[in-house]
């Protein structure tokens, strides 16, 4: 068959295999591959050799116009790798678009291993537009909704911390050789540069103290799920007074959620409310 018989078909049998390949990135690459396969094929062919009188075979220019055997030759090569060149690229856009479906269908997979998981609510849904559990890495998710957790409940901590201060302050002082009375303290990002040193250096001792011993999430346990340690050295020493978790409300050893509906609808509503938290602190934050 001719060249030009060759890539007129080129399109036609991709046009089948990208139909294969519904919503996929197989699709461009493969017609686009295709498409330039078909056009390579036919520039080769207005390159070395002259339009064909029939269809059954290539004449060569050079060669018609009588020149020395090494120009026939050179045509004749040329002729011949054209389309083994524009079926080299056909076969590489095809392994193409192939990984590319493969990889489609991966990441989907990916996703629905985390569509039943705690958290997917009305209205949105599975809602991952940044794609961070595409890769479908168990590990990874637990990690994330690991720290979701903690910086949702910090942040309706914080929400709170925002808003009392606004109706009530401790009375006494805060700062007693300072002379800084609670009252003296203003609301908001303010309270910044007035609080001493040593006050801040106290809260960052507490929220140290919390992390790793009174309130430890134990890779154990399911996220959330916070209990006490004792740790000497790098060893975590295990005793009757250090040895507990917080129940509900928050209580030390206090009584369990025993209802798994209940506790599964609760255990939704803090993840929300905690969201919900997490962007309003940050509200409060440029506003202040």
């Amino acid at each position: 068959a001719s060249l030009h018989g060759i890539g007129s078909r080129i399109p036609l049998v991709f046009a089948a295999e990208a139909n294969s390949m519904e919503g996929s990135k197989g699709v461009t690459l493969a017609l686009a591959a295709s498409a330039s396969a078909f056009f390579a094929a036919r520039g080769a062919v207005n390159t070395f050799a002259a339009a064909p009188t029939t269809t059954s075979h290539l004449r060569c220019g050079a060669a018609a116009a009588g020149r020395d055997a090494e120009a026939r030759a050179s045509c004749a090569s040329a002729g011949a790798s054209s389309p083994i060149v524009g079926l080299g690229c056909v076969a590489a856009a095809c392994a193409t678009g192939v990984a590319a479906r493969r990889r489609s269908i991966k990441a989907a997979t990916a996703t629905r291993a985390f569509e039943n998981e705690l958290g997917v609510q009305a209205p949105v849904g599975f809602w991952d537009p940044a794609g961070f559990t595409s890769d479908g890495d168990a590990y990874e998710f637990r990690r994330r909704r690991v720290v979701e957790i903690k910086h949702g409940r910090v942040s309706m901590l914080a929400c709170i911390g925002y808003i009392v201060p606004e109706f009530f302050k401790w009375p006494g002082y805060l700062s007693v050789n300072n002379g800084i009375k609670f009252a003296d303290i203003p609301n908001g990002l303010s309270a910044l540069k007035v609080v001493p040193a040593l006050g801040w250096a106290q809260y960052v001792g507490f929220c140290f103290q919390m992390e790793l011993f009174a309130a430890y999430q134990d890779d154990k346990e399911e996220p959330g799920k916070l209990s006490s340690r004792l740790v000497v050295g790098t060893t975590d020493v295990k005793t009757v007074f250090n040895q507990y978790y917080f129940g509900t409300y928050g209580i030390p050893n206090g009584p369990k959620q025993t209802d798994p509906e209940i506790r599964k609808k609760k255990l939704a509503a803090e993840l929300a409310n905690g969201r919900l938290a997490m962007v309003a602190i940050i509200g409060m934050f440029f506003q202040d």
